[in-house]
């Protein structure tokens, strides 16, 4: 049963909702499209804490009440899950592989995270879970460079706080293409996407 909203402590969403998720559909399509590229969005958004600008708006423009949303376990119960209901009407689920979204903040706490979420099927390939993975930044880390459909030569990235067995991880299950999961690394307000279809070596720190 689902705890009642505290509206007076709720942080708004956009502020021109039908804009503001157009401008950050289209900057979802361009980091879809070239894996690496780094897009701004949600920057005016002041969303609950535990939940960075670019998740936030990720979720604001995709997320319905005909999409379940896996949060993170410290995310849960608080002021992230009712930011969510009030403004996405998305239903919440603990059962990871029923999940359209995952949001993530901390993956050195969940190893064989990946694994749990829904890898697609040879019918509905598409139905794969959306992992959101909440990074300080996207310079200071380990170095990671990417390569596939939608970049040119390589791209390059280095996220932060995201362990090494997370990619290994990925890499294990993309490896049976058409199946895998899609993750998306969310640096304050800056987004990168990662398709199943990039194939990512690890350079360390």
């Amino acid at each position: 049963m689902n705890a009642p909203l505290n509206l007076a402590e709720l942080r708004p969403g956009f502020f021109e909702p039908v804009r503001d998720s157009q401008s950050v559909f289209r900057a979802l399509l361009t980091a879809t499209a070239q894996p690496g590229t780094q897009v701004e969005l949600g920057k005016a958004l002041t969303p609950p804490v535990g939940l960075n600008q670019a998740a936030a708006a990720v979720l604001l423009t995709l997320a319905d009440q005909d999409t379940l949303v896996w949060l993170e376990p410290s995310l849960r119960g608080g002021a992230v899950e009712s930011w969510l209901r009030f403004h996405t009407s998305c239903p919440l689920t603990e059962r990871a592989e029923e999940a359209a979204f995952a949001v993530v903040s901390d993956t050195a706490l969940a190893p064989q995270l990946l694994s749990a979420f829904n890898q697609g099927d040879a019918k509905y390939p598409d139905l794969a879970t959306t992992v959101l993975v909440m990074v300080q930044n996207l310079e200071t880390g380990g170095k990671l460079v990417l390569e596939g459909p939608g970049i040119e030569t390589v791209a390059e990235i280095a996220p932060q706080c995201v362990p090494d067995f997370f990619w290994s991880e990925r890499a294990e299950l993309v490896a049976h293409f058409q199946f895998g999961i899609d993750v998306m690394l969310c640096a304050e307000a800056t987004l990168v996407s990662i398709p199943r279809t990039t194939r990512i070596q690890i350079k360390g720190e």
